[in-house]
C-alpha cells in the first residue's frame, strides 16, 4: 500500500509520536491527504502540529465517541491509532481514564473501520505490554505480561485489533516500540523532564537507583518503521521497532548532564514507583527483514533534542 494517494486518518496526531508522524508525511510526501482526529489532552496540542496545520483536516474529537470517529473517518483508507493515554505514573494514579481511553477507544475506532471497510488500521503499541525481561529480548511471540494499568490498556488494545482480524479479517496490524525521544514530548516524560530540569539548575529525579533499563529510539526511526509496516507489513501481525540502544537511566541522567555542561549533583534519587519495570529489549529481526534499521545513535539524537527543546524555548 503505497500511502501517496491514499486518504489517511491518524488519530492522537497532537501529540508526540503522532505529530512527529504526521510532520514525518510530509517530508516524504508531496501533499498527502491527511485527517487528525484528536481531542487536545494535556500532552496534545496543535503547536505540535505548526507549519502542516493549513494542510491538513484538523477534526477535534474523542476516539470514545462514535459521532467524532464517524466524522473523522467517513472516506479513509487508512487509519494509524497513535491515540492514547501514555503515563505510566498517571494511570497508577487513575487508572479509569486509561482504560476508557486506550481500550475502549480503540473498540471504537475498530468497529467504525470495519463498517467503513477502510483498507488497513494500523495500532501503535509498545514494548512494555511484554513486561520486565533480565536477559535476551522479547520476540513479537512472547506472552503479554503488563505490570501497570498503562500497558495492561495497551495490551487489551492489541488483542482486540487481534481479535477483529481473526473474526472479521479485519486488516489490521501492530507496531510495538521501544522508549521514543525525540522533538514534541510533552515534558512529563524522562528524557524532557532531564532536559528542562537541567538546564534550569533543578534536582533532577531518579527512581529507585537509577538501574532500570530502556531502549532508546529517536522518534523519526520510529515513524519511518511505522510507515514502512504500513506498506510491507503482514496483516494481523505484530512487528517490534527498536534500536538497541539500552541504557540505565542513570545513565541517560549523566549523559544529559555532561552534554548541557550540568554537575551530577543535580541528580536526586527518590522512592521507586510501583511495579517498575527492570528492563526492556526487543527483537527487531521483523522489522529488520522489511528492509528497516535504525539510523539515530543514542548520543546523536539527545543532542538533536536538545538542539530542539533550545531552539523552542530557549
Amino acid at each position: 500500500m503505497e500511502l501517496k494517494n491514499k486518504n489517511i486518518l491518524i488519530t492522537g496526531a497532537a501529540g508526540f509520536i503522532g505529530s512527529n508522524f504526521v510532520h514525518f508525511l510530509f517530508e516524504k510526501y508531496q501533499n498527502p491527504t491527511i485527517t487528525v482526529l484528536d481531542k487536545l489532552t494535556y500532552a496534545g496540542r496543535k503547536e505540535n502540529l505548526e507549519g502542516v496545520l493549513d494542510k491538513i483536516e484538523f477534526v477535534k474529537g474523542d476516539i470514545k465517541n462514535k459521532n467524532d470517529v464517524n466524522k473523522a473517518i467517513k472516506d479513509k483508507d487508512i487509519v494509524f491509532n497513535f491515540a492514547a493515554e501514555s503515563h505510566v505514573d498517571r494511570s497508577i494514579e487513575g487508572p479509569e481514564k486509561f482504560i476508557r481511553s486506550n481500550v475502549e477507544g480503540t473498540q471504537v475506532l475498530l468497529e467504525e473501520g470495519r463498517k467503513k471497510e477502510i483498507e488497513k488500521f494500523v495500532q501503535i503499541s509498545t514494548d512494555e505490554v511484554y513486561g520486565s525481561i533480565k536477559e535476551g529480548s522479547f520476540s513479537e511471540d512472547s506472552n503479554l505480561n503488563p505490570s501497570n494499568p498503562y500497558s495492561a490498556s495497551k495490551a487489551s488494545a492489541d488483542l482486540l485489533c487481534n481479535s477483529y482480524f481473526k473474526t472479521y479479517n479485519f486488516p489490521a496490524v501492530i507496531t510495538r516500540s521501544t522508549n521514543n525521544y525525540g522533538p514534541r514530548q510533552f515534558p512529563e516524560k524522562l528524557i524532557p523532564v532531564l532536559i528542562k530540569k537541567a538546564k534550569n539548575e533543578e534536582k533532577l529525579p531518579i527512581y529507585g537507583e537509577g538501574k532500570n533499563i530502556r531502549d532508546w529510539i529517536y522518534v523519526k526511526d520510529n515513524c519511518k518503521a511505522i510507515e514502512l509496516v504500513s506498506k510491507e507489513g503482514n496483516l494481523g501481525e505484530v512487528y517490534n521497532i527498536g534500536a538497541k540502544e539500552e541504557y540505565e537511566n542513570i545513565e541517560v541522567a549523566k549523559l544529559i548532564l555532561d552534554l548541557l555542561n550540568k554537575s551530577y549533583d543535580l541528580i536526586e534519587f527518590v522512592e521507586d514507583r510501583p511495579g517498575h519495570d527492570f528492563r526492556y529489549s526487543l527483537n527487531i529481526e521483523k522489522i529488520k527483514s522489511l528492509g528497516w534499521k535504525p539510523t539515530i545513535r543514542f548520543e546523536e539524537g539527545l543532542k538533536k533534542t536538545i538542539d530542539w527543546y533550545d531552539e523552542k524555548f530557549g
